[in-house]
């Protein structure tokens, strides 16, 4: 056999060895691709909701905040707009919880908790009035849907003056609102990416309480992580109970700020809750 001829033959037992190997992949490829997706039983890993309220701007809107530094101790009026990627002041906004704006404010040390209403003017901006009585930097998280879809911007704040930030409480189950009402929380172990439920009992002088409607349901959950202040969408899981359903991204603290209304007065109160 001449060179040339040995050549050929031996491009010839490449290509049908390469071919083999190609349908022999294509056959068992998906398998392995499909057991990196599924558990032991097949199902498809619980998928953490989006991160929110991390940046000013987000999807084609943005957070301008007229004045961001305010004077400590005393009531002011916060002015701010959602503008759209060319500067429009936006002006639509869906009703969610019973409101088209959600307006909360923590101090970067996760204390000073404050969810508010904002009015919207003529113009679309929105204003509220709001008093931070310790100095610092605090998260303002714009809170809204838009077009049907949900969204939280957020910005930083600034008091000045001498700063004296806490640390973080430790994780406990039982916590004392602003109105003197006793909580319980009952969560069991949390583990990122998947779905936790919370639940919450009330007392008042050592009697069960039953809240009256706030926002729609049996009360309110705005959930922050430690450190960065990421916003986690919480949602009722039933609309007389205190019951949540919140899907932790990572591991570490976070946290929770539990609303509820009893005669006529809405109270506030906070728990550390870990994920791990």
């Amino acid at each position: 056999m001449t060179p040339v001829l040995k050549l050929a033959a031996f491009l010839g037992v490449l290509a049908v060895v390469f071919g083999a190997a190609a349908l022999a992949g294509a056959g068992i490829g998906p398998e392995p691709e499909r057991a990196a997706a599924t558990d032991e039983h097949g199902a498809m890993p619980a998928v953490a909701d989006p991160v929110r309220g991390l940046a000013v701007a987000d999807d084609g809107l943005r957070v301008v905040v007229d004045e961001p530094e305010l004077a400590r101790g005393r009531e002011q009026t916060l002015r701010f707009r959602v503008v759209d990627d060319r500067g429009a002041t936006v002006r639509d906004f869906d009703v969610e919880h019973e409101r088209r704006m959600h307006l909360i404010v923590a101090r970067r040390d996760l204390t000073g908790f404050q969810h508010l209403h904002p009015e919207q003017a003529a113009d679309g901006s929105w204003s509220t009035p709001v008093r931070l009585d310790a100095a610092g930097s605090y998260r303002m998280f714009a809170d809204f849907s838009h077009g049907g879809e949900a969204q939280t911007l957020a910005t930083d704040l600034r008091v000045d003056g001498a700063t004296d930030l806490e640390d973080l409480p430790a994780p406990a189950t039982t916590a004392v609102s602003d109105g003197g009402y006793d909580v319980r929380l009952d969560a069991g172990a949390s583990a990122p990416g998947e779905e936790a439920h919370l639940r919450f009992q009330i007392r008042s002088r050592g009697k069960p309480v039953r809240t009256e409607p706030y926002l729609g349901a049996g009360g309110h959950l705005v959930a922050l992580r430690e450190g960065d202040l990421a916003f986690l969408h919480v949602h009722p899981l039933s609309d007389d109970a205190v019951e949540f359903g919140a899907t932790f991204p990572t591991a570490g603290r976070y946290r929770l700020f539990l609303q509820f209304q009893h005669d006529g007065h809405v109270q506030t109160v906070a728990f550390t809750h870990e994920v791990r």
